[in-house]
């Protein structure tokens, strides 16, 4: 879609989607206020010889320009739902994803994946190197998101998904990576001096080279 980042992830479509429509509701809602405002100041303007009028107002023009806006954003609100149910609520089954814990800190990210055993925070977790996130292409990928210090924001705009990481709060997300390549991880809230240089790479490759590479990085951390 033009003006934005290609796609990489199933969430794509559905938040451009939104996207769009928000811009032109509110692109079209823009021309026209701001043509009403053009228009009483030319049609009002001071004139010479022209008094002042007070005008009390009109009660059922103000409950028009409050109840249609109002009811422009429930709807909105409504239509957003369906993608928001399903970023944020309908995860994908854990035994058919690969399970990741990304812990943000002043000013990196620490990802620890599952291990043999399916589950995390086991003897048998794998440690990446930090600031790297690998993924295998069209699987689903669980992230437990923390923070160690102050809230940071997880974001790769490609992606779609951005999700602030909390202290004390463990927030999962997870996304399914459509295409294969390189992105950057960003932090998207301000967390301090080096805000500007908290940034990551996840790697989406094949299955077999999701696991080669994970195999690397576990024999490295046991010292074969």
């Amino acid at each position: 879609m033009g003006g934005l980042l290609p796609q990489a992830s199933t969430f794509g479509p559905g938040v451009d989607s939104l996207f769009m429509l928000v811009l032109i509701v509110t692109g079209v809602a823009f021309v026209l206020v701001e043509g009403l405002l053009i228009y009483f100041l030319i049609r009002y303007r001071s004139r010479p010889g022209q008094k002042a009028a007070y005008i009390h107002g009109n009660h059922k023009v103000e409950l028009a320009w409050t109840i249609i806006p109002g009811l422009m954003l429930f709807s909105l609100a409504l239509y957003q739902r369906g993608a928001w149910v399903t970023m944020k609520q309908h995860l994908p089954n854990e035994s058919q994803s690969v399970l990741v814990a990304v812990s943000a800190k002043q000013f990196e990210w620490h990802a620890t994946y599952a291990g043999d055993d399916g589950r995390l925070d086991t003897e048998d977790d794998v440690v990446a190197p930090i600031n790297i996130l690998h993924a295998p292409v069209d699987q689903p990928v669980i992230v437990r998101l923390t923070s160690q210090d102050v809230i940071h924001s997880f974001f790769v705009p490609q992606f779609r998904i951005k999700q602030d990481a909390v202290p004390g709060m463990n927030i999962r997300l997870w996304f399914q990576a459509t295409e294969t390549g390189q992105f950057e991880i960003a932090c998207a809230e301000l967390c301090g001096l080096g805000h500007y240089r908290m940034r990551g790479q996840v790697t989406v490759e094949s299955a077999d080279d999701f696991k080669t590479w994970l195999a690397e990085v576990k024999a490295k951390q046991s010292g074969n």
